[in-house]
């Protein structure tokens, strides 16, 4: 027996008999069955990337060339979140995050693969390892891409199967080179979207005929660059006018080509009779870069209007790589038992409430880790979208970890803060009349600008002292 295997069996062991009970008989009586979870990750796709749009009251936050049919369905069917956070703005601190209810600066970077690796003495918990503490027969597995970039496998953290410890290559054709932005294969499994698809197909159907519950993870390698697609979707938008925010036909045909894989999930889960007790989550690792190709590290910061055109996630600033909104801001989606159909809700959410809100869905009653920065939203998904989370603090904290620009940002309420520690400047925005941070309030409202660095200083120096005395040597 491995040593993972002895760290799950004694963590199992004494944690079950204390909690597993409780948790069971929560949710499931004679009448009501363990809800299945399906969640759905998409990589580097950005808030204005769906033809849905994430807000109606925004026109341009749906996209002027992309079409996500099966994400408009599942907006008609569940719930949109209007402000929606990725944990980062690249993917794998974002994917720790959700893997740990934990925010990027408390997870740390360097630290991370040694402080949360399953050989440490106590076992962090996980969303799979939480749904076994409510019933040992729900069976868990992850498809597509992990890259938590700490030689820590699915298995590791509580995974019955998976892909093992996959990353980008995984996904791609070619290496990776500069050459990535402008090169386009045209290809039958573009990212491996219908490979991972199948493969989740496969697990929810063996669940189904065992009677089990499940959590499936599919984690896309779309839509990413390389840029791949079918040929008949790069067909399609080539022919088609192209947008001015959004014009690459084999970008848009990747895209296509994952949305439509999405939509087999779907038909699935009703073919299986299993929709009543299935929740369905879709949500972005980050947001889409900013141009194709992307600008140099150096222009990644600069306002909008340096540019001669619109980013890709506009109305938001910036993209992936930056805590402007653009990097940050994404599509969010919720479908399920109890989820109003075509409902909105404003309340912000982040990735690291998905394990707390899971518990609560899943009917675990015990108190979870008080180290937790996530909240749940389980009662927001039941009612027409409004609700508070309740979490540790109420605000929500960003880190980019990056020696050449470190930034640090918080939004509490409509009002978020910036900081850039290598200069020194802080900027402040207010999001509910600047969408796209293009005013900096700093001289104007200075006072409320003290206010939130405050609190972001006073955060991370809280869960990660030896990140602030970093970032405050330079």
């Amino acid at each position: 027996m491995n040593t993972m295997k002895k760290i799950f069996l004694i963590f199992t062991l004494i944690a079950l008999p204390l909690f597993a009970t409780v948790g069971h008989a929560a949710c499931c009586s004679v009448d009501k069955k363990l809800p299945n979870f399906i969640f759905i990750l998409a990589d580097d796709q950005g808030w204005s990337s769906t033809s849905v749009g994430m807000d109606d009251s925004v026109l341009d936050s749906k996209s002027d060339f992309f079409e996500t049919p099966s994400l408009d369905r599942m907006a008609k069917e569940g719930m949109r979140f209007t402000h929606a956070y990725a944990p980062a703005a690249i993917c794998s601190p974002t994917r720790r995050s959700i893997m740990f209810g934990k925010t990027p600066a408390r997870l740390g970077d360097e630290t991370f693969a040694a402080n949360y690796h399953p050989r440490n003495t106590q076992l962090q918990l996980t969303i799979p390892l939480l749904l076994k503490l409510v019933d040992p027969a729900y069976k868990t597995a992850h498809y597509g891409k992990w890259d938590l970039r700490a030689e820590i496998f699915p298995e590791d953290l509580g995974f019955d199967e998976s892909d093992g410890d996959t990353r980008n290559a995984h996904g791609n054709l070619m290496g990776d080179s500069e050459d990535k932005w402008d090169a386009l294969f045209i290809t039958n499994d573009p990212k491996r979207s219908s490979s991972i698809t199948a493969r989740g197909i496969n697990f929810m159907e063996r669940q189904v005929v065992k009677g089990t519950p499940f959590y499936l993870q599919l984690s896309h390698y779309a839509p990413h660059v390389d840029i791949q697609t079918k040929q008949r979707t790069f067909d399609k938008y080539s022919a088609k006018p192209k947008g001015e925010k959004h014009n690459n036909p084999g970008w848009a045909g990747m895209l296509e080509d994952m949305d439509y894989t999405i939509g087999q999930i779907f038909d699935k889960v009703e073919a299986l009779g299993i929709a009543e007790n299935t929740y369905i989550i879709f949500m972005a690792d980050n947001g889409s870069v900013e141009f194709l190709p992307p600008v140099s590290s150096k222009q990644k910061l600069l306002h909008p209007d340096t540019f001669d055109k619109p980013m890709r996630n506009s109305p938001l600033r910036g993209g992936k790589w930056t805590l402007y909104e653009g990097g940050i801001r994404v599509p969010f989606i919720v479908k399920g038992p109890g989820v109003p159909s075509g409902q909105s809700s404003h309340v912000p959410v982040g990735g690291w409430d998905l394990l707390p809100t899971i518990a609560e869905l899943a009917g675990y009653l015990n108190p979870l880790p008080t180290d937790l920065d996530g909240g749940s939203f389980a009662g927001i998904l039941t009612s027409t979208g409004n609700g508070r989370v309740e979490r540790a603090h109420d605000f929500l904290i960003f880190h980019r970890y990056h020696d050449g620009y470190p930034h640090s940002a918080i939004i509490q309420g409509d009002y978020k803060v910036i900081r850039f520690w290598k200069s020194g400047t802080v900027e402040l925005y207010n999001l509910a009349t600047d969408l796209g941070e293009r005013t900096n309030l700093i001289l104007s409202q200075p006072d409320k600008a003290k206010e939130l660095d405050g609190k972001l200083l006073a955060y991370l120096s809280a869960v990660n002292p030896t990140l602030v005395k970093k970032l405050s040597a330079y």
